[in-house]
């Protein structure tokens, strides 16, 4: 008998066995989409392959992914995106993934980010706890850090440009300069490392929900906090703010000041 982490475990192995092969590959077909971001031939054909077996394994569950969409319903609905960071895939890049949730009536309850290129895997389910594993060891239990002190937290963000196009991006200067650091490590990695305790803040002004959906439970399960720039918690708010929780609502209010 599957458990729900099961399928989705096995879900990520299918697409390493699909888009790992074709990383780097000299016939990688790349095309751009309506809203000028590109997909490969690799996005459409795990995204088809996951779709196809979970049509065989849970053919009652609803499906929303990336490229070939679906309407986010109640009930039990998984969410793909078959590789997130395509920019980064497409560019000879190793920081991509493939993301996969279960969300029962909206909330994540599973979810698996496998990145085949940098050897690394990360899991959660609701109540079990978050775990990686690297280059096919055992899985190491995470938690996030007990950076208490804006002063000492290490900030991970994506590009300014969504930030200045919310009117935000004078506020994200100032969160950066009251910080120990800041890096951009991007996309799905900001949340893996605040699950790992590397990074004590990810951000973004501008997200769908297969971008953040797994990344949810990971980054509660391993004991932060995940929500929107608005306060609320979960995925589904089209922007996002991860912490260890400890800083959550001192960075959130600097985040909107003026908003």
């Amino acid at each position: 008998m599957y458990t729900d982490l099961d399928i989705a475990l096995q879900l990520a192995a299918r697409a390493d066995a699909i888009t790992l092969p074709r990383f780097e590959a000299a016939d990688l077909n790349v095309d751009s989409k309506p809203d000028m971001t590109p997909v490969s031939d690799a996005d459409l054909a795990c995204e088809r392959e996951l779709r196809a077996l979970l049509a065989e394994i849970a053919p009652e569950d609803a499906i929303v992914g990336e490229e070939f969409g679906g309407t986010v319903s109640s009930g039990r609905q998984w969410v793909i995106d078959p590789i997130d960071g395509t920019k980064n895939f497409v560019r000879g890049v190793p920081v991509w993934a493939t993301l996969i949730a279960l969300l029962i009536d909206g909330r994540p309850v599973v979810g698996v980010v496998s990145a085949p290129a940098l050897g690394r895997r990360w899991f959660a389910s609701l109540g079990k706890g978050a775990w990686r594993t690297f280059m096919g060891s055992e899985p190491k239990k995470l938690e996030v850090s007990s950076i208490s002190q804006l002063a000492d937290a290490s900030v991970s963000l994506s590009s300014l440009e969504g930030w200045r196009d919310r009117n935000l991006r004078e506020n994200v200067i100032e969160l950066s300069d009251s910080t120990w650091r800041l890096r951009c490590f991007g996309d799905f990695f900001s949340y893996c490392l605040l699950a790992e305790g590397a990074v004590d803040i990810a951000a973004e002004p501008e997200v769908s929900l297969w971008d953040l959906a797994p990344l949810a439970i990971l980054v509660t399960e391993a004991g932060g906090r995940f929500t929107s720039l608005a306060g609320v918690d979960g995925p589904s708010g089209g922007d996002a703010l991860a912490t260890n929780g400890l800083l959550h609502d001192q960075v959130r209010e600097m985040l909107v000041k003026g908003n």
